[in-house]
């Protein structure tokens, strides 16, 4: 089934599109690739890594310019990244990014940032949130799009809930003078489209997180955006916010891709601020999802939380990749009335924009997804051995 989302990989506008990305060749390792409608193509000759590749002065220009040889039909490779399809001697994508760190913002959508604190009040029991859910909205409402985080009005409201003994740690970061930024897991560690994705096998109330991702050099400067999938458990974060990296980080809970679109005449941050994301899950027992989130209902605008995660305090010498925040926090009951919605092991994940293409991966339990061995210490042997440091 995940082949059917893998047809729309490409952004619809791929033939104009800038799009780098990683597959996997036997015998080399991780390749960077150019992409584009028809084949995928080295891009070795111009940069060894990802991360290399951006901090070139115009990466994008750069790309356009390099004369990379094919290395096969686009289709093919992505047809063959799904992991129980892959054929000896085809490619196949991985996660776009390779060097960076990969951090994530947190709260910065209304949608999200009410479930947070519904998860907070009920201590991560499902059974609890629907009633939990009529309590909290009832004290603070369900718009709070109009108060612009860190202002006096944020202020105010925080005085007025403190008062009601109603104020959360979600609603700080969420309307505070200070952005969520964590890490959500390891340079290298990131899967791509068509790979499984994991969730803890203890996790009873969990749900993926559609988000923009902006990829970030070590300058500071936004050079192109892509998709990512933040997985979450829903439960484990509840029950204390000190569980964020039991929450974020397990074997396969992050995905990114299909391609980095680097930002060109045809392409940019004005773009992505427009962008809205489509998501649909659908479960092997039938089950459909469809979510939606538009970008421009985020609370910080996404270069001000850029600045919130690099900077003169924070630095990163390989540069990051950002996940943005969802606004989707899905409420729809899936295993009976008032229950809510979480995985089951099978579920296919879509996650799309015309302009970014799609990203698919299928559920399984982190325990039973193939381990994490190739860091980056394999990495720099493969780039050694092929004569690229």
């Amino acid at each position: 089934m995940i082949q059917n989302f893998l047809k729309s990989t490409l952004p619809a506008d791929a033939q104009q599109a800038t799009l780098v990305g990683r597959v996997w060749i036997e015998g080399q390792g991780p390749v960077l690739v150019r992409a584009d409608h028809e084949a995928v193509y080295d891009l070795s000759g111009l940069a060894p890594t990802c991360s290399a590749l951006l901090e070139r002065p115009n990466a994008a220009a750069a790309v356009r310019a390099h004369a990379a040889p094919r290395i096969a039909s686009v289709q093919e490779v992505i047809a063959n990244s799904p992991e129980d399809v892959r054929a000896d001697g085809t490619p196949w994508l991985l996660a776009p990014c390779d060097l960076q760190a990969v951090k994530a913002s947190g709260v910065t959508f209304v949608a999200s940032m009410l479930e947070r604190v519904i998860e907070e009040q009920a201590r991560g029991n499902p059974a609890l949130a629907e009633s939990v859910r009529k309590e909290v909205v009832a004290v603070i409402g369900d718009d709070l799009s109009k108060v612009k985080p860190g202002s006096p009005e944020a202020a105010r409201l925080k005085e007025v809930l403190l008062a009601k003994n109603m104020w959360s740690q979600y609603l700080e970061v969420g309307i505070g003078p200070d952005a969520e930024i964590f890490t959500k897991s390891q340079p290298m560690s990131a899967v791509g489209t068509g790979a499984e994705i994991g969730i803890h096998p203890k996790s009873e109330w969990n749900n993926p997180e559609p988000e923009i991702v902006l990829v970030v050099n070590s300058r500071g400067e936004t050079v192109g955006a892509t998709l990512g999938n933040d997985v979450n458990l829903r439960d484990f974060e509840g029950r204390s916010a000190l569980l964020l990296g039991k929450a974020k980080d397990n074997n396969a809970s992050c995905a990114i891709g299909p391609f980095i679109r680097l930002f060109d005449d045809g392409f940019g941050i004005a773009d992505v601020r427009r962008v809205e994301l489509a998501m649909k899950v659908t479960g092997p027992e039938g089950f459909v999802m469809d979510g939606s989130s538009k970008l421009s209902l985020i609370s910080r605008d996404p270069l001000d939380l850029v600045t919130h995660a690099i900077g003169p305090n924070h630095q990163y010498p390989d540069g990051l990749v950002l996940f943005l925040g969802t606004m989707f926090a899905p409420t729809q009951d899936r295993f009976g009335p008032g229950q809510g919605f979480t995985h089951s092991v099978g579920d296919i994940v879509a996650i799309s924009t015309p302009r970014l293409g799609t990203l698919a991966n299928r559920v399984n339990t982190s325990d039973r997804i193939a381990p994490w061995r190739y860091g980056v210490s394999a990495l720099m042997r493969d780039l050694s051995r092929r004569g690229l440091l």
